[in-house]
């Protein structure tokens, strides 16, 4: 690296970790994984500081591949489960006396299953947005497409959830 000014990093950081922690937890539902995800970020931007003109655009950045680094944890994590599951039977199932807690979870469980299913392009947009608590100008900043863009995948990624939820009886 070939000038590295601390100042910049640090309003980087100040700026960008809580919104990126929230995105990437809501992505891979660990907070320990999410802070982990979050400090590969923070060392790859630190490789790249040189490059960036503005706190924005390093945000924008640091944003985009927090979130890639995110969905491919939880791609990896997909693939794992699915391969352990073929190769073992069922595990118990909730009695018909579970308690509310229980069923809270189950319901959380259903979204998040839900949300991991919905294609790339609009489980992004609906991450960022709704545990990102991006504006559709920053998102489109963030995935390199028009606000125009943001919003048919919004709300095309709410209606399919929603109709997903439906099928399985969660709402």
């Amino acid at each position: 690296m070939a000038s590295y000014d601390r100042t910049f990093f640090d309003n980087v950081y100040n700026h960008a970790f809580p919104v990126l922690l929230r995105v990437v937890h809501r992505i891979v539902a660990s907070r320990e994984v999410a802070e982990e995800i979050c400090h590969d970020a923070f060392v790859k931007l630190y490789e790249r500081i040189d490059r960036f003109p503005d706190v924005d655009q390093a945000t924008w950045w640091l944003l985009r591949v927090g979130k890639n680094l995110a969905f491919n944890y939880s791609k990896r994590q997909q693939r794992e489960r699915s391969a352990y599951e073929r190769s073992s039977s069922r595990g118990e199932t909730v009695s018909d006396g579970a308690d509310e807690t229980v069923m809270r979870n189950e319901v959380a469980a259903s979204v998040q299953t839900a949300i991991d299913e919905l294609p790339k392009n609009l489980r992004e947009v609906l991450v960022l947005s709704e545990y990102g608590d991006l504006s559709y100008r920053e998102i489109a900043e963030i995935l390199t497409i028009s606000v125009g863009n943001v919003k048919v995948r919004a709300h095309r990624a709410r209606a399919r959830l929603q109709k997903v939820l439906e099928e399985r009886g969660a709402i």
